[in-house]
């Protein structure tokens, strides 16, 4: 009995050579759908030397001309966001700080705080006002401040407790809902 060959190919090599193609389209499917469902990240934390302890000190002069001092004891949840104008990431995360900042607004149980990073006054006003930002934005000559908290990258946030201590360090855009999920986290701990 003699096997017939076609296109140079017996039959059996076109019969594998079906079988990987399809397996092959059978792995990329499956791993298209676990990337496509999964939910996406919420925020990066990362280990920092300042999270658990008090928050370094935070004042001097804010873009809008006045002064500010980040209370030892805010009394509330402060997210700290160090941003600049050029930092595409920061500028995508700032609608997500607004949104936050609006949620929390009535119940005044958080807020918000910027500091400028290796940025000029003028590109850092611009960029925050286009935002809608409404809270504090801090000028940080020198760098004294992102050196406190040992910022590295942008973007980078911080939260601080009602109790003055940093229960987080995030180094990706964060949303609304995951800088909740945070408070809800540290809250859990230190009811």
């Amino acid at each position: 009995m003699t096997t017939a060959v076609v296109d140079g190919r017996p039959p059996v090599a076109r019969h594998t050579a079906r079988w990987v193609a399809v397996t092959v389209l059978v792995i990329a499917a499956g791993l298209i759908a676990v990337l496509a469902t999964r939910p996406p990240a919420s925020v990066d934390e990362v280990a920092n030397p300042v999270v658990g302890r008090s928050a370094p000190a935070i004042s001097g002069a804010t873009l809008a001309g006045t002064t500010y001092s980040l209370p030892r004891v805010p009394g509330r949840y402060v997210v700290v966001s160090f941003f600049a104008s050029w930092c595409e990431q920061c500028q995508a995360e700032g609608p997500q700080l607004v949104a936050f900042q609006f949620q929390h607004q009535r119940t005044a149980d958080a807020t918000v705080l910027s500091v400028m990073f290796s940025d000029s006054a003028s590109d850092a006003r611009a960029s925050q006002a286009q935002l809608g930002v409404t809270w504090p934005t801090m000028a940080d000559p020198g760098g004294t401040i992102a050196l406190n908290y040992g910022v590295r990258q942008l973007p980078s946030t911080f939260v601080i407790a009602p109790d003055g201590r940093v229960v987080a360090s995030i180094v990706s855009p964060v949303t609304a809902a995951g800088l909740d999920q945070i408070i809800a986290r540290a809250r859990a701990e230190h009811a």
